[in-house]
């Protein structure tokens, strides 16, 4: 929307019936193109377009946006739909060719955006985290249980197409529960939320609930893929974490803290624990709505590397 209202804006004028041009014109290429991002990010083009190669993808997401584009302005339909006749001697390529560009422009930005991470690349422009600031998270520490033998078993190919398949997967129940991936670290994928998003609906909790269902939905898919389907691990915890930028060449934003390091060890004890599940009792504190699955008092238990002891929960 906004480039056609730049586009008029900036070649036209701001005349109220060249300014409602611009709206109309924004609101066909934007609909039709927000429609297909929404696919694309969370419906079922997701999965194809991830199997794609960067520039591929890219490709065809312009491509799209070309069949979109090139037929609104050539047949000036934002014109049409305003009651007005289109001047025959205006140029028709010239906004064809503006709002190609800025729509490939866009698209390249939300494709490394995407490679970052939406909210990493949002806080790296903005330079939110430049100075480092301590903030109270909730951190959720998601383990595939048995990798090692795993690997043994697909070989070093294998494994890495069962992981990646695996967090891809994943990213349906982070995106609905409004997670945030930290990052991937062998076969473990680190979600945090803001402490004020992740008390609504129980959001940490429930998103690991809905990995273990999503998974489950496609045991067989797996299954006939790799012969085994993949079953996860996980831990919880909460608290104040430092977040800030670090790095030159490579630039991220890190979270660092006690509470990371408790969320791994937690994450180590979900293994011997029935249910595969372990949250600390500061974070199921924190939540402000009725629990979606029950749980049981684990106690207080000792956490390696630590001299103190926490309590804990587990799935009932």
């Amino acid at each position: 929307m906004l480039g056609g209202i730049i586009f008029v804006a900036a070649h036209v004028g701001f005349s109220p019936p060249q300014l409602l041009i611009g709206i109309i014109y924004g609101i066909l290429i934007s609909g039709a193109i927000g429609t297909f991002e929404l696919l694309a990010s969370s419906g079922p083009l997701r999965d194809w377009l991830g199997s794609l190669p960067f520039s591929a993808s890219l490709a065809i997401r312009s491509a799209f946006y070309a069949t979109v584009i090139i037929p609104v302005q050539y047949f000036d339909l934002g014109v049409l739909i305003a009651g007005l006749t289109p001047d025959p001697k205006q140029d028709v390529w010239t906004p064809i060719i503006f709002s190609g560009v800025f729509a490939v422009a866009l698209n390249l930005l939300f494709a490394i955006a995407n490679i970052i991470g939406p909210r990493a690349f949002l806080h790296l422009v903005t330079g939110r985290y430049h100075t480092p600031v301590e903030e109270r998270r909730f951190v959720l520490f998601v383990d595939i249980a048995g990798s090692t033998t795993l690997a043994e078993r697909l070989g070093s190919l294998g494994i890495h197409r069962f992981l990646d398949k695996t967090f891809r997967s994943l990213t349906g129940p982070i995106i609905d529960c409004r997670g945030e991936v930290l990052n991937y670290v062998g076969d473990e994928i680190i979600v945090t939320w803001s402490e004020a998003s992740g008390t609504v609906d129980c959001r940490p909790l429930r998103c690991f609930l809905s990995m273990r269902a999503t998974l489950q939905k496609l045991q067989e898919r797996f299954e006939k893929e790799f012969g085994v389907a993949p079953r996860i691990r996980g831990s919880l915890h909460f608290g104040p974490v430092i977040v800030g930028e670090i790095g030159d060449i490579k630039r991220a934003i890190v979270f660092n803290g006690d509470v990371m390091n408790t969320a791994a060890r937690l994450e180590e004890l979900s293994r011997n624990v029935e249910g595969g599940f372990v949250a600390s009792r500061p974070a199921i504190d924190r939540f402000e709505s009725t629990l979606p699955a029950p749980l049981q008092d684990l106690g207080v238990r000792e956490i390696r590397g630590k001299s103190g002891s926490i309590a804990v929960m587990g799935l009932a």
